[in-house]
């Protein structure tokens, strides 16, 4: 079929990608190779299945990560709508049932008649006119990722990321916790583990001194520093998790009205309440340790862990030296890239790219000039900054306020993210509406 793309990769930026291109009358042949080929981090074969925190981090428009949810539901997401009709408790966060949510995103593409998903390794870049979209994610198979790495034609770079325990509700010591959200924003959707300095002080000797996964020799450690694993924060000095996942500022304790030395958050994992997230505690401790440290944290000293924290090697091509801003490989403009693999880091940002690519992707098999979004939106400059970063020390970015263009009047505080998300809506709604993207 001559109006046709090829995806491998069935996670946010494949399944986005797709459901982006079939609703431009785009026929999609969809690859994921899991179930019959599993990741080290995923559990299920459903299509963008959360494997780290189930946020989508915070709604409000004066955070770039909020800007960004809103400028993708104005740009008819499929990710964004099943994360807002499976949105559970999480304060001013996006935070989701993560079996709701992939299950309502895999019968989504299933059922789309101009969707046709292969349930196997693709282990070759597809030799082909068509256009390909590379969506594989940070867990790309060892076949493929030499695939790409002889194709993209630069080395890769990598780092370390790691996903938080999953505590049950029914284990938690409910009468040691609290419930609130920091600052009082929300619907006090957190339970709160307080620490006295005497417990801080013997959870945190226990946590510097516990036993880690074993690397590889070959394997160095990178951490991407926004999300880092706890045992390596609390390394870095004594305090370094009181200004990190144990802050307790902004959480005072209904039962005392003081504030306690540190605090563990819990954030709510399912809509039936029963399952909750240890905020934060990305690790890369063993399964052993994670009991026996995580329990001595107040309110989990029986907790029952139904997953345990997983270290994971995320791998990402060197974005400025190989693609152009319309996400397009520039030695091969048929073949695209999308998701964590172009090193964008988060959830949105991942289905953000993923976005673009499928717009491009369906532009392209029709003959049509792709996109490159203004850099005054969120997408734009998140995709401005991977494509032209410095190939030297490119890392990968969470999408924030400073890639996008300056102000031309002076604002401060809450009214510069305010400006700024204003301005990016405004001009994201005028490009909509002047590329007729849409249709």
């Amino acid at each position: 079929m001559k109006d046709e793309i090829i995806i491998i990769g069935g996670g946010l930026a494949g399944s986005e990608a797709a459901w982006q291109a079939a609703s431009r009358g785009t026929k999609v042949i969809l690859y994921e190779m899991r179930p019959e080929k599993m990741t080290p981090a995923h559990h299920t074969g459903m299509l963008s299945e959360l494997v780290c925190s189930n946020s989508l981090r915070s709604m409000d428009l004066e955070n770039a990560a909020g800007l960004l949810k809103e400028e993708m539901r104005r740009l008819n997401s499929l990710i964004m709508s099943s994360a807002d009709k499976s949105r559970v408790p999480a304060g001013s966060a996006l935070a989701v049932d993560r079996e709701l949510f992939a299950r309502q995103i895999t019968e989504t593409l299933e059922e789309n008649p101009l969707v046709e998903l292969r349930r196997e390794e693709a282990e070759k870049i597809p030799e082909t006119d068509k256009p390909v979209i590379i969506a594989t994610g940070p867990l790309t198979s060892e076949v493929l990722a030499e695939e790409i790495k002889g194709i993209t034609g630069s080395e890769y770079l990598y780092f370390f990321d790691a996903a938080a325990p999953i505590v049950t509700r029914e284990s938690i010591n409910m009468e040691k916790v609290f419930r609130a959200s920091r600052y009082g924003k929300g619907t006090a959707d957190y339970l709160n583990c307080p620490m006295n300095e005497e417990e801080y002080n013997r959870f945190w000797k226990a946590l510097t001194d516990a036993e880690r996964y074993q690397k590889k020799e070959f394997e160095k450690e990178v951490y991407f520093e926004g999300c880092m694993p706890v045992e390596e924060m609390a390394s870095r000095g004594y305090k370094t998790l009181l200004f990190g996942p144990l802050k307790p500022v902004g959480l005072e304790d209904p039962r005392s009205g003081e504030q306690a030395y540190a605090i563990a958050q819990l954030r709510q994992d399912n809509l039936s309440e029963t399952l909750y997230n240890m905020v934060g505690f990305q690790t890369s401790l063993t399964w052993p340790e994670q009991e026996r440290v995580f329990r001595l944290i107040p309110g989990l000293e029986n907790a029952e862990f139904l997953r345990f924290g997983v270290m994971h090697r995320n791998t990402f091509i060197n974005s400025p030296e190989v693609l152009s801003s319309t996400l397009q490989l520039k030695d091969r403009p048929n073949l695209l890239f999308a998701g964590q693999l172009t090193g964008v880091e988060g959830y949105v940002e991942s289905t953000s790219s993923g976005l673009i690519a499928g717009i491009n992707a369906s532009l392209l098999v029709k003959g049509k000039d792709p996109l490159i979004f203004p850099p005054t939106t969120a997408h734009g400059a998140l995709c401005h900054y991977i494509t032209t970063a410095s190939p030297k020390n490119f890392q990968p970015m969470n999408v924030n306020f400073g890639l996008l263009p300056a102000p031309e009047i002076k604002v401060k505080g809450k009214e510069r993210k305010a400006y700024y998300s204003k301005k990016a809506l405004k001009a994201m709604e005028d490009y909509i509406k002047d590329q007729n993207i849409l249709n």
